[in-house]
């Protein structure tokens, strides 16, 4: 596997988790002509899941922070999951109460199930892939990559457990693309670095050991869990479920708490004015903040006015995603030191705006604090540092917040711990991972730090990776977390939404559709006569008028669909109404040419419609015409 065939050519995807799973299935679709894609994974219990939902760490009282509803791997297939869960997966080994469980589109399902989810789909999109395109997924860690001319060679270690011991060997791989999506990657706490490795401190709830710990531990033991926010609640959530009767404090340095999503709530797009006075010159902090505390107050109001049938819980919700499009021109304003600066103190308070959690979850933490012996504590401030006491346990000295009433003589408060988990969270700053593939990749120019946020990757606007000067380094594009900073300053997306799986599933898309596109295109100076001019290829829409929309409409039909026949013979059909623009102004004279590029401009024209993040999922379906009778009668 270490060379590329002439007559098909390779693409590596580097992390096979939701986001390269994600591409992976798209890729599988979207492509016409012979094409190897390798899916690479340096852990097996990670595949088609990732971090936050491999079976081993997310037993079945872990849900989806969202409804199942909107867990589907496909935009434009809204139900997808819902109906594979309650259709096809094989329930055997479930236990009650999910065994009979029957989902539906509000409710909540066990992460878990995700896993199996996105396997079935992989192995479906491998099934009705054209002849010639081969999925490969292969076990192995990227630690290197060089762009060459003829293509990029990626140097993988491999790993061997064998009677003597565990040995790992390099080999290298050669491919014409490569996309990665590596995931989140932790965030080393400096507050722990005392008790890294200690038996009382778990440092990721989302692991077999950490979930081992937690389900172990004698239900009577003093927990403190540092963070807040949704994660924060899985684990404390596991914890009430299995009967702990110990305190358990919630430490967070915000004293953000999220909300639980009202009983049928639907997502759901508001169009609201614009919110003029953000996009006046940036002055100072206070003063930018008074302009978005005016406009906020303002928009909730007129939501609260004007659609008094949005539920009041998810008012905050509809603005914060009414704003998007206006997020990217007002973000122009802010000085980056400023814009990093905010995106840090105001983080967990925008992520709690924008998404909410499901009653599953949040009804057992929100009857812990309730409840009359106080189960679960809400303590505001930040973690200081977390000390080892010789009988075992630990203690986490808690900064009080600015502002805020001292709990002890000494300033700050003391919590001493069976147990602490933290919830800290991930690495968004790349500059900062220790992991050899970003450190080489960053040492190359190949790839460089998000420069406005200091969050995620820079890339263009399909995702390929920019170089320190700002030009793509080679056919290298990002999926996933990565994106994080770029998915704020172009999309105005906030919080949770700049990673999760709404932006995945938008940006798989993209991304594996450029990825064929460049791969199916034999000429190079078609790709840079398509990337260059983009009015050019108005004009071709312009010059080609309704065929040119019937060809869309084809095409987004064609990568909506699963099943191969039906992308063949809408395929069949596309190519016909492509032909039938030949020869009209603004075309080029030679005929193979003209279809070649018409092909690229009618692709990106349909990839914007399946991407459209100005109405809900099954708006979309509506207005692309692939809505079925299931989605009319719901």
């Amino acid at each position: 596997m270490s060379r590329t065939s002439k007559h098909r050519p390779r693409v590596l995807i580097v992390g096979a988790g939701l986001a390269g799973t994600a591409t992976a299935i798209r890729m599988l679709h979207f492509a016409r002509r012979p094409i190897e894609i390798v899916l690479l994974e340096r852990r097996s219990d990670y595949r088609s899941a990732g971090v936050a939902y491999h079976r081993n760490g997310n037993p079945w009282d872990h849900v989806f922070n969202i409804q199942a509803g909107r867990m589907s791997v496909f935009r434009e297939d809204v139900l997808d999951f819902v109906h594979w869960a309650n259709g096809e997966a094989d329930r055997g080994g479930w236990p009650e109460p999910w065994a009979g469980h029957r989902f539906v589109e509000h409710g909540p399902a066990p992460r878990r199930l995700f896993q199996d989810y996105l396997c079935d789909r992989l192995a479906e999109a491998g099934r009705e892939a054209r002849p010639g395109v081969v999925l490969v997924e292969a076990d192995g860690e990227a630690v290197d990559m060089e762009v060459r001319s003829t293509g990029i060679e990626v140097t993988i270690r491999r790993f061997t457990t064998t009677d003597a011991g565990r040995s790992s060997e390099m080999a290298v791989l050669q491919a014409e693309r490569v996309v990665l999506a590596t995931g989140l990657e932790l965030r080393e706490p400096p507050f722990a670095a005392e008790v890294l490795k200690h038996g009382s401190f778990v440092r990721n709830p989302y692991s077999a050991s950490g979930i081992r710990k937690l389900t172990e531990l004698p239900s009577g033991a003093t927990v403190a869990i540092v963070g807040s926010v949704l994660s924060a609640y899985d684990s404390a959530g596991l914890l009430l479920r299995q009967g702990h009767t110990g305190r358990i404090h919630l430490i967070s340095r915000t004293g953000t708490m999220f909300r639980a999503y009202p009983g049928g709530h639907e997502h759901g797009v508001l169009r609201l004015p614009c919110p003029a006075s953000l996009l006046e010159p940036y002055r100072n902090r206070e003063e930018f903040l008074a302009r978005v505390r005016t406009e906020w107050d303002a928009a909730c109001a007129s939501v609260a006015r004007d659609h008094p049938d949005v539920d009041p819980v998810v008012v905050a919700e509809r603005v914060a995603k009414a704003w998007e499009p206006h997020l990217p021109e007002a973000i122009e304003r802010i000085p980056s030191a400023e814009l990093r600066s905010l995106l840090d103190e105001f983080g967990t308070a925008i992520a709690a705006v924008r998404v909410g959690a499901v009653e599953y979850t949040m009804a057992v933490v929100e009857r812990g604090m309730r409840g009359a012996d106080g189960r679960v504590e809400l303590v505001v401030g930040k973690v200081e540092g977390i000390t080892p006491l010789e009988s075992g346990r630990l203690v986490v000295s808690v900064a009080p917040p600015e502002g805020g009433s001292e709990k002890e003589p000494g300033g700050g408060r003391a919590i001493e711990a069976d147990l602490v988990v933290s919830n800290f969270g991930r690495e968004s700053d790349y500059g900062r991972v220790d992991q050899p593939l970003w450190r080489n990749l960053l040492r190359k120019g190949i790839a460089a730090p998000h420069e406005r946020t200091g969050r995620g990757l820079d890339v263009d606007e399909r995702g390929t990776l920019l170089s320190p000067g700002g030009e793509p380094a080679g056919p290298v594009s990002a999926v996933g977390v990565l994106r994080e900073g770029d998915e704020i300053v172009r999309n105005g997306r906030t919080g949770a939404f700049a990673f999760n799986l709404a932006a995945i599933k938008n940006q798989s898309i993209a991304v594996a559709a450029h990825a064929i596109e460049q791969l199916e295109l034999e000429e190079a100076v078609l790709v840079q006569s398509a990337d260059q001019r983009r009015g050019g290829v108005g004009n071709l829409e312009e010059a080609a008028r309704g065929g040119f929309e019937d060809a869309v409409v084809l095409e987004v039909r064609r990568m909506a669909s699963r099943i191969r026949s039906e992308r063949e013979l809408l395929d069949s059909r596309l190519e016909a109404c492509i032909r039938s623009m030949r020869g009209r102004p603004a075309f080029p004279a030679d005929a193979d040419r003209q279809d070649r590029l018409m092909r690229v401009a009618v692709n990106r024209a349909a990839v914007e419609r399946l991407t459209d993040v100005s109405v809900t999922p099954r708006q979309l379906r509506r207005q692309l015409g692939i809505a079925n009778a299931v989605d009319l009668e719901e």
